[in-house]
């Protein structure tokens, strides 16, 4: 299973570029970080993390205060926690995130 992210920047209405985004894993009563990197110039990350996610409890963490800090805004949402649940291995999730900096909406998509 891989699993993939876009980052839409609404207040600009463009590709969300440079958005540093970290994939945790619930391990009992803590998160263990599995993965980080950075949106590329469309605003996606084609593979987060490993080829293979287990079914578990998974969260993705959207830098949000550094993004728009580069325009001159500050985010009243400074890092957008996406948390997810995976019951059984599929061939691919795709989170993306409508992103402002006064808020957010994400869904599963495809």
């Amino acid at each position: 299973m891989s699993l993939s992210t876009h980052v839409l920047d609404t207040m600009h209405g463009s590709p969300g570029a440079g958005v540093e985004v970290k994939l945790s894993r619930r391990a009992s009563d803590d998160w263990k970080d599995v993965w980080a990197g950075i949106t590329d110039g469309d605003g996606r990350i084609r593979e987060l993390g490993p080829a293979r996610l287990e079914p578990g409890e998974y969260k993705l963490e959207f830098a949000a205060a550094p993004y728009f800090e580069r325009f001159g805004v500050k985010a009243f949402f400074p890092v957008v926690m996406v948390s997810f649940q995976l019951d059984e291995a599929v061939d691919h999730v795709h989170v993306p995130v409508l992103l402002s900096p006064y808020g957010y909406t994400t869904y599963k998509g495809v």
